[in-house]
């Protein structure tokens, strides 16, 4: 609510919390704790529906959804995009859907915790699974560069995939750090940079992240498996030849890669043509992100 209106949007939202709802209201913002009453509304003006919810509330929202509002355009902002396409499938209103996910946050929740500025720069995720509709497509870029971030166009699988290695893992390792330090009499008291920056996100809310990564089990499991075997070669290393040479500098090796990642930007797909879907997709896939909104075919904009 807060992006989109700074970028001149008109804005109106549910929340369940009526503390969260006064909250915003305080601030200006136009927020019931009427749910029903919200989707009525979106639906006399034919509004993009955002779903900022944990997954395992997203059947339910969707129910009332199809329910009160079937016919207005719809995304998301859940970590995981294949579980919620599955449930928006079941409910049946994946013809008017398109899923996002904003790379963007902080280990804190709540009305107070919401940034104007917070997807400034960030990637959102936009998918182009098959069959999605090119103009709600359209609509969800032209709300995540609004915002201020950059688009990754891409298949909800590969989403998930990438986002297990880079959101969900991370989340898991730092737990294990936590717990690891706890362990420690000491170790809390010494605790400085390194153990504050890798048990950051231990700070998210239990529920909130149990959400995230049990919904993208499968390929969360792989890349703790990836983990596991990395840590386990340097413990066994330290155990034969005293060293962790061999990971530490294949993970130094990664990072700076990673800091020299270069993001080219796509230029050349109109939205709506043939092929435009697996184009992006192929396009996300290397590495391209859209800064700029693309021309939409039949459309003068």
């Amino acid at each position: 609510m807060r992006a989109g209106a700074a970028a001149g949007r008109d804005v109106f939202g549910y929340n369940r919390s009526t503390d969260g709802v006064q909250a915003a209201r305080f601030d200006g913002f136009d927020a019931t704790d009427s749910l029903d009453g919200a989707l009525r509304r979106a639906a006399d003006v034919d509004a993009l529906i955002v779903l900022a919810v944990p997954m395992p509330a997203l059947s339910r929202m969707l129910e009332h959804v199809a329910r009160v509002a079937p016919d207005c355009a719809l995304t998301d902002v859940i970590s995981v995009k294949g579980a919620v396409l599955e449930v928006v499938r079941t409910r049946r209103l994946d013809a008017r859907f398109v899923g996002g996910h904003p790379m963007a946050g902080t280990a804190h929740s709540g009305w107070t915790a919401g940034d104007a500025r917070l997807f400034v720069g960030a990637p959102w995720v936009v998918s182009v699974d098959d069959d999605v509709d090119e103009t709600v497509w359209a609509e969800v870029m032209h709300l995540a560069l609004d915002c201020g971030s950059f688009v990754v166009p891409a298949r909800s699988d590969e989403h998930d995939a990438a986002a297990a290695a880079i959101s969900h893992l991370p989340h898991l390792l730092a737990e294990a750090l936590a717990v690891s330090a706890a362990d420690v009499p000491l170790a809390f008291s010494l605790a400085a940079g390194s153990f504050r920056d890798g048990t950051r996100v231990a700070a998210t809310a239990p529920d909130l992240v149990r959400a995230m990564c049990e919904a993208n089990s499968d390929q969360l499991r792989g890349s703790l498996d990836r983990a596991i075997e990395l840590l386990t070669r340097a413990r066994e290393g330290l155990a034969t030849t005293g060293s962790v040479a061999e990971l530490v500098e294949s993970g130094h090796a990664a990072r700076i890669r990673y800091d020299s990642f270069d993001r080219p930007q796509i230029l050349g797909t109109t939205i709506g043509a043939p092929d435009w879907r697996s184009e992006l997709a192929a396009a996300g896939r290397a590495g391209g992100v859209i800064r700029s909104a693309l021309p939409v075919l039949g459309s003068r904009g």
